[in-house]
């Protein structure tokens, strides 16, 4: 059944020369009923011999070291050195040029972008009005103005022509929904890198010029593939954001 599968998208479709008469009508090769019986064959397809058996003793170690690290730590024996180097999840996205990152767990949801409807005498620089995600009213904020960030205007660096290549993938703006202490904002973003982990270790302090200057929003400094991406406090835009949102017209 595997073998009977077409893998037409690639070379007459839209990842080929999109030479495929049916383009005309699906526009696009995910609405082919092709691709998606290729891919209802792939997830339907038998497991290979022993992947059941290999991940059932993976998932079946973790367990076992799971509950002996929670043993561990009923008896006291966790050692200092191990707790200290915390693990965290953070999410990666920039705006404008800065690459930034949240605590994962604040992140809520990451949809596509939504109009935003203005509030007379309520909107303001950071405040832009409200947005519908899915039936529910969030406040829309601009977070690249919130932090002072530089406006980036389509260049030849960011213009159509650089993403034409398929070798070269497209850069989709995103909207983040927020939520800190049970308040909801959601805020355009310039690009999505990902969830990541990141050890204490790797989270370094902020220079001494930058962590005394009063508007600063960053907490800690962290490097992934080369760029520098700012850690931002939470807290801080929590409280930034409530007075923009709720307390200043």
């Amino acid at each position: 059944m595997e073998n009977a599968v077409t893998y037409c998208w690639n070379d007459i479709g839209v990842s080929g020369n999109s030479s495929c008469p049916e383009l005309k009508t699906v526009f696009h090769c995910r609405n082919c009923p092709v691709y998606r019986g290729a891919g209802r064959t792939l997830l339907q397809r038998d497991s290979p011999e022993g992947y059941v058996e290999e991940w059932t003793d993976i998932l079946t170690k973790d367990w076992q070291q799971d509950e002996y690290k929670a043993k561990e730590k009923r008896l006291g024996l966790v050692k200092k050195e191990i707790a200290s180097d915390e693990i965290t999840a953070l999410i990666i996205f920039r705006v404008a040029k800065e690459w930034l990152a949240l605590p994962a767990w604040v992140v809520k949801e990451i949809t596509h972008i939504h109009p935003i409807h203005t509030l007379p005498h309520r909107s303001n620089h950071v405040f832009t009005g409200i947005v519908n995600i899915r039936g529910e009213i969030l406040m829309s904020i601009l977070l690249r103005n919130l932090l002072s960030l530089p406006s980036v205007e389509l260049d030849e660096e960011n213009n159509d022509s650089k993403y034409s290549s398929s070798l070269v993938p497209v850069i989709y703006k995103r909207m983040i929904v927020i939520e800190i202490q049970s308040n909801r904002w959601v805020f355009p973003v310039d690009e999505i890198l990902g969830v990541y982990r990141f050890s204490s270790k790797q989270l370094r302090d902020t220079p001494v010029v930058i962590s005394k200057t009063p508007d600063t929003y960053t907490k800690k400094i962290l490097t992934l593939e080369d760029k520098n991406i700012n850690y931002l406090d939470y807290e801080l835009v929590f409280y930034e954001l409530l007075f923009y949102t709720l307390n200043r017209a």
